[in-house]
């Protein structure tokens, strides 16, 4: 096995056997980056200098005889709205093309603590808007499994990295589906964890109720290890709390002897998801393999979540709205200083300078829901939708509660379609929020949700999407590390 194919377990027996150095470890992904990125645009920067020398502090430790994490040494890959210190984080925008972090966000402190070492920044959707990471304001990213089509969004450019072997692990963020999604269009593991179970210090905010950082893996006992690293309560975070999960992935010889749970677990499938505009090809995988896991002694039943319907409106009120206020601050005094290029005079009062800095540094998706959400939090239109969103929030919630009940898991596709062309869908923004259908509900809920590959149309990646309650990401690691066996066999 070369090295940019390892996993976190694989590379740290390595690393602990003296088999191979982290510097040489790190190399050979710096190198895979240098070779086969220009076609696939996953990164948006690249810290040779930084990342060898994090990897020497790890085998200096290793040659000392000290006691390495997991993650020592590990070659990881960071989403470009996650602040790493001196680094430069754009959220791949004209607005931040220049900004380097003052500080680092917590999950970022957590994992130098662990002995990360990172290898780059990730591209994305600007400012974490987008289904596609086609807007960018950099570069488009590919699909490693088909370089003519899309990576998913807006994590897509993380998602892409550890499809393609670019890093070993990457982290991303979600807000209505932008790690999940990506993961299953490229085929990785994608874990969104429950809102508040990880701190979203640090993170630049797109809609801050919605919001999670999470971990992007080639296997559920990767995407389990991060998550392990990075959860818990932040003082830097009030909305940060302590996680009860304790249980750790289950060994193989665990797996192969889980006969007895899996016959215990009850699993819900919610008819809504299997509607009218879901390729019939991801959702025979689906139906197929839900049918097979039912064969291994699972208890599976249908379900209603019948407020499903309203959740894409719902979801885009709200975070548009909250997208207005968060990014009020980049108005080219607070944040934010591009190069105005439309006009050689300056700007003649303070109004001016906002409307050519906003103008000018923001894309058109970026404007689009800005626009959206200020005209939904406008006093003459507040009631009729951002307030209405609310209470459709709480009743998408309840849904998932009363399901909850009588169910352990939920599973569903992750997107309703396989990975689409490169330009397939950006001119009709519609056509574009409908790749995330099956995941917004989700963050109105507040719930841990993971992606897994569960099969292939044309060779690529059909995601299965497994949904549990509050701060039972334990619940999800252990049913995926079963499935995972089930899908390999």
């Amino acid at each position: 096995m070369e090295l940019p194919e390892l996993t976190i377990t694989q590379a740290h027996e390595k690393l602990v056997n003296k088999e191979i150095s982290a510097v040489e470890l790190t190399e050979a992904f710096l190198d895979r980056i240098d070779k086969i990125d220009k076609e696939i645009n996953a990164f948006l920067s690249v810290f040779r200098d930084s990342a060898i020398s994090q990897a020497k502090e790890i085998d200096n430790q290793i040659s000392q005889g000290q006691e390495i994490s997991m993650l020592a040494g590990i070659p990881l890959a960071i989403k470009d709205n996650i602040l790493i210190e001196g680094k430069k984080c754009t959220a791949a925008s004209k607005m931040l093309e220049n900004y380097l972090a003052p500080y680092d966000a917590t999950c970022i402190e957590k994992l130098k603590e662990a002995g990360a070492v990172f290898l780059g920044k990730t591209n994305l959707d600007e400012f974490a808007m987008g289904s596609s990471t086609e807007n960018s304001a950099f570069k488009v990213t590919h699909n490693p499994q088909d370089l003519s089509r899309v990576a998913g969004g807006s994590s897509g450019g993380s998602a892409a990295a550890v499809k393609a072997n670019e890093c070993i692990a990457a982290l991303g963020s979600d807000t209505g589906g932008s790690i999940r999604q990506p993961a299953s269009l490229c085929g990785t593991v994608g874990l969104k964890p429950t809102y508040g179970a990880v701190s979203r210090y640090g993170l630049i905010a797109f809609a801050s109720s919605l919001d999670q950082i999470g971990p992007i893996t080639k296997n559920i006992e990767d995407a389990k290890i991060i998550f392990n690293v990075i959860k818990g309560k932040d003082p830097k975070d009030s909305t940060s709390v302590e996680s009860n999960s304790k249980s750790q992935v289950p060994s193989p010889k665990q797996i192969q002897n889980s006969k007895f749970k899996i016959q215990n677990i009850r699993i819900g499938v919610p008819k809504e998801y299997f509607r009218e505009g879901i390729d019939p090809r991801v959702e025979k995988i689906i139906k197929e393999f839900i049918q097979k896991i039912g064969k291994q002694g699972a208890k599976v039943r249908e379900i209603n979540l019948p407020h499903t319907k309203y959740a894409l409106p719902c979801y885009f009120l709200i975070s548009a709205s909250e997208a207005s206020a968060n990014l009020a601050r980049y108005d080219g005094i607070r944040y934010g200083k591009p190069k105005i290029q439309s006009s050689n005079s300056e700007a003649q009062n303070l109004m001016d300078e906002y409307l050519k800095t906003r103008g000018e540094g923001f894309g058109d998706e970026v404007k689009r829901r800005i626009m959206l959400g200020t005209y939904a939090l406008s006093s003459r239109y507040y009631d009729a939708y951002y307030l209405r969103a609310q209470k459709v929030r709480t009743l998408i919630k309840e849904d998932f509660q009363k399901a909850f009940q009588e169910v352990d898991i939920i599973l569903t596709p992750t997107s309703p379609f396989i990975a689409f062309k490169i330009g397939e869908r950006i001119k009709n923004a519609l056509s574009m929020y409908l790749a995330d259908i099956f995941t917004v509900s989700v963050n109105l809920a507040g719930l841990p949700a993971l992606s897994m590959p569960c099969g292939e149309v044309q060779g690529l990646s059909v995601g299965l999407q497994i949904i549990s309650k509050s701060f039972q990401e334990d619940k999800i690691f252990e049913a995926g590390s079963f499935f995972e066996k089930i899908i390999n066999c």
